[in-house]
C-alpha cells in the first residue's frame, strides 16, 4: 500500500481545521443587489468606461506582452500616468498592475535597513505584507492613536529614517483617519507619511481625488497609494507623489521592473473614469447621501454601527459561523452581502462589511435594513434557544 502523502496530508488536515472554526471560505460570483462591492460610483458598468476600453482593445490588442522597460510600455500608460498626477496635483504618478503589488513596491524601495516603519495596527495585509518584506524595522502603533504614535517616535533615539504608513479610510472598520494630526506630527518628526488612500480616492474631497485633498495635507504627504479598482471602477493602483521618488521607483521597484504590465486597454478606461469623476460630481454626492440614509435607517432599527460618514459600514455580528448564517439569509433575500471573517479582521469580530453605492435608492436601502433586522432577530431567537 502506498505511502501517504506528507505535503498532502498536511493539507487536508489545514482545511479541516478551517472548516472546524467556521473560516473554510467559497468562491461565489455575484448575484442579487450590491451591497458589498467596492465599485463606489458604479464605474464598472458606465458605458464610456466600457466602450474606451473595447475600443483600445481593438486598437492595441490584449495585452501589454511585456515589462514595461521592455516591450510593454504604451503611450496610454505615460498619458494616464501624467492625467492622474494632474488629478492628485502631484509632480508625478506610475501605474502598477494592483494595489497590493503598489504597496509591496513602495515599501520594498523606499524603507532601508537602519530606517524604522511605525505602522496602524489594522494597516491593510498588502501594506503589513510591504513591511515585513522591507529591510527596515516595524513598530506597531495602536489603531488611529496619534498620541500613542508621537510617544514611540519621541521614545525611538535611532538615526534613522522614520515611515509612517496609514490608511486615509479603514476598508473593514470604514473610520476616517485623523490625518491633519499625523500631518503635524510628521513635520516635526522629520517622519516620511505614506498613505494608502484605496477606499477614499474617487470620493472624497472637492475634487473628488480623496481625504489628503479634503484635509489639505498634500504638502506633508511623502507618497500616496491610489487604488483603481475601487471608485474609479477599472483596476491597478497609482503611486503619487516627488518626480525623483517616482523614477527611483522605475528603477528599484522589484515588482514593477520584473512584472509585465496591465492590457494597454485598462490605461484607457482609467482616462475615462477620470473624465466621469470630473463631470458626475453628482455620484460621489449621491453615495455619500446614501451612506448617510443607510446609516440613520439602521439607527432606527436599532442595529448597532460605528460612528462615523464613510459608505463602508460594519455590522459587527462576532461569531464566525453566525456571520456567514446572516450573510446567508440575506442572500436568500437578495442583496448581495458578504460575511467578513479572520484573518480579514481579529479573532471574535467576523461581520457583515456593508458597502454603499451611488446606484442604491432609498427604497431598496429600506428594504435591506429590514431583512436585515428580521436575520438578526432570528439569529437572536436560535441563540437563545440553543
Amino acid at each position: 500500500m502506498p505511502e501517504a502523502d506528507p505535503v498532502q496530508e498536511r493539507i487536508r488536515a489545514r482545511l479541516k481545521e478551517l472548516e472546524s472554526q467556521g473560516l473554510l471560505r467559497s468562491l461565489r460570483s455575484p448575484a442579487g443587489i450590491d451591497l458589498c462591492s467596492n465599485d463606489y460610483l458604479g464605474l464598472a458598468q458606465h458605458t464610456l468606461l466600457k466602450e474606451r476600453m473595447a475600443e483600445a482593445v481593438m486598437r492595441e490588442g490584449c495585452g501589454s506582452t511585456g515589462s514595461r522597460l521592455l516591450r510593454g510600455e504604451r503611450e496610454s500608460f505615460v498619458e494616464i500616468e501624467e492625467a492622474f498626477a494632474s488629478f492628485k496635483g502631484t509632480e508625478k504618478s506610475l501605474y502598477f498592475s494592483t494595489g497590493y503589488v503598489a504597496n509591496i513596491s513602495v515599501l520594498t524601495t523606499f524603507p532601508e535597513a537602519g530606517d524604522v516603519i511605525y505602522s496602524d495596527e489594522r494597516n491593510h495585509a498588502s501594506l503589513i505584507d510591504g513591511i515585513r518584506l522591507s529591510r527596515a524595522r516595524c513598530e506597531i502603533f495602536p489603531h488611529n492613536d496619534v498620541a500613542a504614535l508621537a510617544r514611540m517616535m519621541q521614545a525611538d533615539s535611532s538615526k534613522g529614517q522614520k515611515f509612517v504608513v496609514i490608511e486615509s479610510l479603514f476598508s473593514m472598520d470604514g473610520d476616517i483617519t485623523p490625518l491633519a494630526e499625523y500631518a503635524a506630527l510628521c513635520r516635526s518628526q522629520n517622519a516620511a507619511l505614506i498613505i494608502d488612500e484605496a477606499h477614499a480616492v474617487g470620493i472624497y474631497g472637492e475634487r473628488g481625488t480623496g481625504l489628503i485633498e479634503e484635509y489639505h495635507i498634500e504638502d506633508a504627504v511623502f507618497l500616496s497609494i491610489n487604488t483603481a479598482g475601487k471608485a474609479l471602477g477599472v483596476s491597478g493602483a497609482f503611486v503619487n507623489g516627488s518626480a525623483m521618488a517616482i523614477d527611483y521607483l522605475v528603477q528599484r521597484a522589484r515588482p514593477f521592473i520584473f512584472s509585465t504590465a496591465p492590457p494597454p486597454s485598462v490605461a484607457t478606461a482609467l482616462r475615462a473614469s477620470l473624465q466621469v469623476i470630473h463631470s458626475e460630481p453628482e455620484r460621489r454626492k449621491q453615495m455619500r447621501r446614501r451612506a448617510a440614509y443607510l446609516r440613520r435607517q439602521l439607527a432606527e432599527h436599532s442595529i448597532a454601527v460605528p460612528a462615523g460618514i464613510s459608505q463602508i459600514i460594519p455590522v459587527m455580528i462576532g461569531g464566525n459561523e453566525e456571520t456567514v448564517a446572516v450573510a446567508h439569509d440575506l442572500q436568500q433575500a437578495g442583496f448581495d452581502v458578504r460575511a467578513i471573517r479572520p484573518p480579514s479582521v481579529a479573532i471574535g469580530t467576523a461581520r457583515l462589511r456593508l458597502s454603499v453605492n451611488s446606484n442604491l435608492s432609498e427604497p431598496i436601502l429600506d428594504d435591506f435594513v429590514a431583512a436585515l433586522a428580521f436575520a438578526l432577530r432570528k439569529l437572536s431567537i436560535c441563540a437563545a434557544s440553543s
